[in-house]
């Protein structure tokens, strides 16, 4: 297969007149497929990775069924992401290991590949436990993780930490070789969360959200984040979660190379306003805002990886080129899955995605078949 007529995605962000070949499920340098899709001068990018996003159309990763893990796949194929690592919540380790089972279990088929899980808590501050439930909050816990990447067969990409609770430094000691650690749902000063960096946690969760702001005297773990080249930050790019303006700042802060675009979308994703639920919580959606039904706190987004792109483009002014940097390529990175995917490079599998003008979805390929 060759698609012709269009503006190519390149890894450092730019864009190349070209056409691209693909021979089976895989980006080559020669095919002997004579079919020709003609991309009428689209951008071509990568499909997405979304490492953090916890629903979608009705369902909840922690349903932790087969049923619910491809709709969701489904789902976030036909709006481009052809790769997902949804992430669990706060939770009992029986139920976290139900979850684990059913994503170890599940066989890739027609929709987004499952490529891993973030485990978002239950090792995170009561204080800023935002919409994850305070019931099943504890201190890190090495043993509880080995048993549960051992259910999960090795799915775990991410684990989320609050570096300032009891025994969080020897957890990132421990397992900072086996699974990327995250700084997450934290009260942690500069001083607690640069520990962390130091000793080897490489991602910010979500950044902004569920963590003290930077200030001139206090900057935090956003202060400490930026100054470490080794750490990627998360962003909730939905237009509720952060403000335009501080989307563009942390650009600035971190450059394009280690944002990551994440959707933190819940099951409310696709479907009209309502009640839902999040980790065993009741939440209402109404427009753009998830809501704790009780207490108020934001639960999630409710759009999708693709959209956070757009509103990244177009409302807070972020090239496009950096956008799918930070939602192609940086994420398939972080959860280690870059090899495969994230980029349009010889050898690896044929995920593409065309984009008009408007940043509207005018073709899908997934490993080398036109879904859409």
């Amino acid at each position: 297969m060759i698609v012709k007529n269009v503006k190519i995605f390149r890894e450092d962000g730019s864009f190349e007149q070209g056409e691209i070949v693909i021979e089976g499920e895989r980006f080559a340098e020669a095919t002997s497929d004579e079919t020709v899709i003609d991309g009428n001068g689209c951008f071509a990018i990568p499909g997405l990775t979304d490492v953090h996003f916890h629903g979608c159309v009705g369902y909840d990763f922690c349903d932790g069924t087969e049923e619910a893990i491809s709709a969701m796949a489904e789902y976030e194929l036909a709006n481009g992401v052809t790769a997902i690592n949804p992430a669990t919540m706060t939770l009992s380790e029986e139920m976290l290991t139900k979850i684990a089972r059913a994503a170890a279990a599940h066989e890739n088929g027609s929709g987004a590949d499952l490529v891993g899980i973030n485990m978002e808590g239950p090792f995170i501050s009561m204080e800023k436990k935002g919409a994850q439930n305070p019931e099943y909050i504890m201190n890190p816990d090495i043993d509880m993780f080995r048993r549960l990447q051992k259910e999960a067969k090795g799915l775990f990409k991410l684990c989320d930490i609050a570096p300032e609770l009891d025994g969080a430094l020897e957890f990132i000691d421990e397992l900072k070789d086996e699974v990327r650690i995250s700084v997450a749902h934290t009260c942690a000063n500069y001083d607690e969360a640069k520990a962390a960096f130091d000793h080897g946690a490489t991602q910010v969760t979500h950044l902004y959200n569920a963590m003290n702001p930077l200030t001139h005297r206090a900057p935090g773990v956003i202060g400490a984040a930026s100054e470490n080249e080794n750490v990627y930050a998360e962003m909730i790019c939905d237009g509720v979660h952060i403000h335009q303006s501080a989307i563009r700042a942390a650009f600035k802060m971190f450059g394009d190379d280690r944002i990551i675009l994440i959707s933190d979308s819940m099951m409310a994703t696709g479907k009209p306003d309502g009640q839902y639920s999040l980790g065993g919580q009741d939440v209402t959606v109404k427009g753009a805002y998830a809501t704790l039904t009780e207490g108020g706190n934001l639960a999630g987004s409710v759009t999708n990886l693709m959209n956070c792109v757009r509103y990244v483009v177009k409302t807070a002014g972020i090239s496009l080129g950096s956008a799918i940097k930070c939602a192609a390529v940086n994420s398939a990175k972080s959860v280690g899955i870059y090899d495969n995917y994230g980029s349009i490079t010889v050898g690896k599998l044929a995920n593409l995605v065309l984009l008009d003008e408007n940043l509207d979805i005018t073709r899908i390929i997934k490993r080398g078949t036109v879904v859409r």
